[in-house]
């Protein structure tokens, strides 16, 4: 494989993460916050100034934020560190701190997938990379900054 083609590989991987990861944070979001896929609880969505009012704030904020991949550093920074605090202060906070006795798998991936496109961005294929090329302006040997 040529260098060329597994960084397009890498590229789109990268790509295809981001947004499936995302639109399942953003639905666990919209679960507490608005009641879709099911609902939260027994009324059907969380309390806003509770603690699962504010988690369905940043899941579905930052969820949204990461599928289009804009702002997509310090939404992935907020919604890991959300992470880091719901598995030790939901799933380890019942004493058993590993996660096959307390059920924080999905929380403690969700934690470190977002922790990577805190440090690596959303990649090539997101409005970042399009804010950041528009801003760029035309290159040095483009036509369009050619003087006559």
């Amino acid at each position: 494989m040529t260098t060329a083609t597994d960084q397009r590989f890498r590229d789109i991987a990268q790509t295809a993460l981001r947004i499936a990861a995302g639109l399942t944070y953003f639905s666990h979001g919209t679960q507490k916050l608005l009641g879709w896929f099911g609902g939260f609880g027994d009324g059907g969505t969380a309390e806003l100034m509770t603690r699962y009012g504010a988690a369905g704030m940043i899941e579905t904020v930052a969820g949204a934020l990461i599928v289009l991949g804009l702002f997509t550093r310090p939404a992935a920074f907020i919604a890991s560190g959300e992470m880091a605090v719901a598995y030790f202060w939901i799933h380890a906070g019942g004493g058993e701190l590993m996660w096959w006795q307390n059920r924080g798998e999905l929380v403690m991936l969700y934690s470190f997938v977002w922790l990577l496109f805190a440090a690596w961005g959303a990649g090539p294929y997101s409005l970042d990379a399009w804010l950041q090329r528009r801003s760029a302006g035309p290159s040095r040997g483009s036509p369009d900054n050619l003087v006559i």
